[in-house]
């Protein structure tokens, strides 16, 4: 390991906003003593929490920060040399309405109670064009989801990757879940947000190469039974930047 990840290591280990827990410790029963209270016992306030999921660098969790410092922001990752870049930024910045929670995403359940949060966001997620199963937008994920959003809690998802947006939107459809707004090619769409101007790095390396980006919002109702999609779907023929290569279904 080199000095540069170590050093970044310890650095997490100091900052006050990351919290970093061991699946093993989760398996073994021992609970997070924040769940249920992220809003007394750190933020300190009222405000909506919302979540960005396999969130990197963090990048669009501090820019949301920055964007509405009337909600506070939790980018969860499993990378902590990657959250690094995020949570040393808010720190620096002494933003008081993000967190960073270092923890395996299918374990998320463990660390929000009932209707502790508002809203979830899915920036750029691997596909998983062969695992259903750990597609972020699958219906088991959703299920998770679904134990600690609350009703009509706002699901965003922004992709690259047709694969997944497509899938989303069969899944949405099949559950019928509310779409708020959907657009595959977003920054040709006529929506007025701020959240336009967030572009992590990979992604603005995406629109240089002519990609298009695809976004869907909806709202997650909660259901008893959610019926998981049975189409098929063209697999993403590209390579994307920080994944595994992408391929037709044929190779």
């Amino acid at each position: 390991m080199g000095k540069n990840k170590l050093a970044k290591f310890a650095d997490m280990e100091e900052f006050p906003h990351v919290f970093q827990v061991s699946s093993h410790a989760i398996r073994e029963g021992i609970e997070f003593d924040m769940k249920g209270k992220w809003n007394e016992m750190f933020f300190k306030n009222n405000h909506p929490i919302v979540l960005e999921l396999g969130c990197g660098k963090g990048e669009y969790t501090v820019g949301l920060g920055k964007l509405y410092p009337e909600k506070n922001f939790v980018g969860v990752d499993i990378k902590g040399a990657r959250l690094w870049t995020g949570a040393k930024e808010s720190h620096e910045k002494g933003m008081t309405n993000v967190a960073f929670l270092r923890t395996n995403i299918e374990m998320i359940h463990h660390f929000f109670a009932e209707n502790e949060v508002s809203e979830i966001w899915l920036t750029f997620p691997d596909p998983q064009m062969k695992k259903v199963t750990k597609r972020l937008t699958a219906t088991n994920f959703i299920k998770s989801y679904q134990q600690f959003v609350k009703p009509d809690g706002i699901i965003h998802l922004k992709t690259d990757s047709n694969f997944m947006f497509t899938y989303t939107c069969e899944m949405v459809k099949a559950n019928n879940f509310k779409v708020v707004f959907s657009n595959n090619d977003l920054y040709s769409s006529d929506l007025q947000d701020p959240i336009l101007g967030i572009k992590t790095y990979y992604e603005q390396q995406w629109l240089e190469r002519g990609l298009t980006i695809k976004y869907i919002q909806f709202l997650l109702e909660k259901k008893e039974t959610l019926i998981e999609p049975d189409v098929e779907i063209e697999h993403d023929a590209y390579r994307s930047f920080g994944r595994s290569k992408r391929h037709n279904l044929d190779v």
